[in-house]
């Protein structure tokens, strides 16, 4: 039995990676005073086709739809944003006094398409959305959130590429000018692009077919078309970024693949060496008519999601990691099979003080039980044998100097509290007395008084 196509599997040193991200992403949230949304992996159909639109290549050719045994259209979720408007109204969340409404998901989604590097048939995603508040300054807040992320992790040269497709009167105007622009040229676009013209002419730049053709180069911009109220918010949105020192370019060219974007969208990029052209690494924007158009009362929105595998692809090329070396704080061995339960209560007792702590489970010899110690890149070794047990004294072994110390089993949260928080203000700075630390190392202390 082998995974599907487009799918694969997380483990090792690709999970503490995953991990490692999405706790700073929570952090990050916590920071940000986001709340926690989390919402099913299918939904009704029409959900996607009335939220995420009927004209989009997601709907049309990459949803994974299926009957339920009620005989009920169902789709695996292709994106985050259509299921957390959906719960904003079935909750009733719109109630809520504590406005605007800032939320947060994580989640797998789910799109047929060609697996490619960094892309999959099912991604996860991470993503965020705001609702009721339609000042510029919401739109900055969610395009500073992705750009600090990057930041906070080493890329570099983080820029946002930002347009404006206006209200909707100026998507009208801009959706004629675009029907006089491409008419004359039907003939020479994609069967794909012909009907795109028909239903929703907007969706033609995202032609990946056609998109070298004269007559896309030449297209209309977008921002020509903005009324004044338009322009005003979409300048606003410019002058917060500018204000938090955040890099943009005004690109005609960025208007995402969705149907209910109004106003603000963007897409965030970092300079990632080998990478290729595509250094896109997440997308968004303001979206004031999805809420009603999914049946809730007319709500202005915004946000943005980024891909953690494209993200990870992205910190593996710039050999930025963001998981800590792996290692244990204590390694247990008990001599034989009478010493195992009170090594096993003493290995428990540890990890309910907040200590990372594993023990034998093999039966090792104690030759091969101090080489898989050093496997497990453990701080720590305690040994209980029939003294031990009787005495309530430990042996504990310190794997880098290899001293030896006689504790008390009460007095053990203690000693291994005081010595692994010694360890951490040793290597926690510049050092500046230059004498050695407890495990052997030249000490990194910022004064004597310190260490």
């Amino acid at each position: 039995m082998q995974k599907a196509k487009g799918t694969y599997d997380v483990y090792g040193e690709y999970g503490r990676k995953v991990l490692a991200l999405e706790n700073i992403l929570k952090d990050l949230m916590q920071v940000y005073n986001y709340e926690y949304f989390r919402t099913p992996i299918f939904e009704s159909t029409e959900l996607f086709h009335r939220g995420v639109g009927d004209t989009t290549d997601i709907v049309t050719k990459e949803t994974y739809d299926f009957k339920d045994r009620g005989d009920r259209d169902m789709t695996l979720r292709p994106e985050g944003t259509a299921g957390i408007v959906r719960s904003y109204i079935e909750n009733k969340y719109y109630g809520n006094p504590n406005v605007p409404s800032k939320i947060w998901y994580y989640g797998p989604m789910y799109r047929y398409e060609r697996p490619q590097s960094g892309r999959f048939r099912e991604f996860y995603q991470f993503g965020v959305e705001v609702f009721g508040s339609n000042d510029p300054l919401t739109d900055a807040e969610v395009i500073s959130i992705p750009v600090n992320f990057y930041k906070m992790l080493g890329l570099k040269q983080i820029k946002v590429h930002i347009n404006s497709l206006g209200d909707e009167e100026s998507r009208n105007n801009y959706r004629e000018a675009l029907k006089a622009h491409f008419e004359p040229h039907l003939d020479t676009l994609c069967e794909d692009c012909k009907e795109r013209f028909k239903k929703n002419p907007l969706r033609l730049l995202d032609c990946k077919v056609d998109k070298d053709l004269d007559v896309m180069k030449s297209v209309p911009k977008t921002i020509d078309y903005l009324n004044e109220e338009s322009k005003k918010h979409f300048d606003k949105v410019c002058e917060y970024l500018t204000s938090m020192g955040i890099e943009y370019i005004v690109d005609p060219g960025c208007v995402r693949g969705l149907d209910y974007y109004t106003h603000t969208v963007f897409e965030v990029e970092a300079s990632v060496e080998g990478f290729g052209a595509q250094n896109i690494l997440c997308g968004g924007g303001r979206y004031n008519k999805l809420v009603g158009m999914i049946g809730g009362p007319e709500t202005p929105g915004v946000g943005f999601a980024l891909g953690m595998e494209r993200l990870i692809t992205a910190l593996d090329f710039e050999n930025i990691s963001v998981v800590d070396e792996y290692s244990t704080d204590c390694y247990i061995i008990p001599m034989s099979d009478n010493e195992k339960a009170f090594s096993l209560s003493v290995c428990n007792a540890l990890r309910m003080s907040g200590f990372k702590a594993d023990m034998d489970y093999m039966s090792r010899n104690l030759k091969s039980n101090f080489k898989q110690s050093e496997r497990l890149n453990s701080k720590y070794v305690i040994i209980i044998g029939e003294e031990e047990e009787k005495t309530n004294v430990l042996t504990i072994k310190d794997n880098k100097t290899k001293d030896e110390y006689k504790v008390e089993l009460e007095d053990l949260v203690e000693f291994l509290d005081s010595k692994i928080d010694e360890c951490d203000c040793c290597h926690g700075g510049e050092c500046t007395c230059g004498d050695e630390c407890h495990c052997g190392d030249e000490c990194k202390c910022h004064s004597k008084e310190e260490k």
